[in-house]
């Protein structure tokens, strides 16, 4: 099955180049400003956006984007109105593909067959749900595979080769490595071991590579872009988010325009690598 997603890296392969992910929470700080981000995001140099579904307890993320999810939920941010956010998205935007990045509970408490009608219907391209393993496909994997949504799994340094085919079984989109040990913006990852951990996965594995947790500058990024079909930047981008908001926690002049400049350096740093 062809998907934006699909798309989007086969382009990305034609050009010689790999891409940028950005992870920007669903919200934050507040529904008006966080859609204007979402808008800006291609213009600014993303390829592929994945938009975080705020939860009270994200397992697998660190305290920016723990606080940025907590900013959203703080100004009512919900599971419909992040999928409206996609659908106001792609009034404007229909290439751009939209990844959903959470957590099942909001999910199971949506309704799983009424949360992948609504999220195909709003135009949303995938899913990564962190904490639902390989054992539990029959829970939202298949369904979502069914629904023409690519579910994306990931791997991580401690995913070992006999592991590695039952994580990539049901796999689609792509494969996001998580290149620390720990959770998201606590450590720098080395870009040697991951273009080695990336070789390792494509040698099961047609799908491209993702690389995110841990990745913060644009020499960070080209580093381990050098390594990987694409790189993945959240933590920072939420990081200038909270920077940038007043004493009262409001969006400013500067939210926007610094979310849109780093970005964009992150992009210029990508995109540098010829292959």
């Amino acid at each position: 099955m062809t998907t934006r997603i699909s798309t989007r890296f086969a382009a990305l392969k034609e050009e010689g180049r790999p891409g940028l992910v950005t992870f920007v929470t669903a919200g934050d700080p507040d529904g008006e400003t966080s859609l204007a981000i979402l808008k800006a995001l291609p213009g600014a140099g993303a390829d592929v956006i994945e938009l975080g579904i705020p939860f009270t307890d994200p397992m697998a993320d660190g305290p920016a984007i723990q606080a940025a999810g907590l900013r959203a939920l703080k100004a009512g941010q919900t599971l419909a109105k992040t999928i409206e956010m996609v659908r106001v998205f792609r009034t404007e935007d229909t290439t751009t593909p939209v990844v959903l990045m959470g957590y099942f509970n909001p999910i199971y408490v949506y309704g799983v067959d009424r949360f992948l009608t609504d999220a195909r219907a709003a135009g949303v391209d995938g899913l990564i749900v962190v904490d639902l393993p390989p054992e539990e496909d029959d829970e939202l994997c298949l369904p979502a595979l069914n629904a023409g949504l690519d579910f994306i799994r990931l791997a991580t340094p401690t995913t070992d080769d006999k592991r590695l085919p039952t994580v990539l079984e049901h796999t689609a989109g792509f494969v996001y490595y998580v290149s620390i040990t720990g959770i998201t913006g606590s450590a720098t990852p080395d870009a040697d071991l991951v273009a080695a951990a990336v070789a390792r996965i494509k040698s099961h594995t047609d799908l491209p590579v993702a690389v995110g947790f841990g990745v913060r500058t644009p020499e960070q990024a080209k580093a381990i872009a050098a390594g990987a079909d694409a790189v993945v930047v959240g933590s920072a981008l939420v990081e200038v988010v909270r920077r940038t908001l007043d004493a009262e926690g409001h969006a400013t002049a500067n939210t926007l325009p610094g979310v849109e400049a780093l970005v964009s350096e992150l992009a210029e740093a990508v995109r540098s690598i010829k292959r």
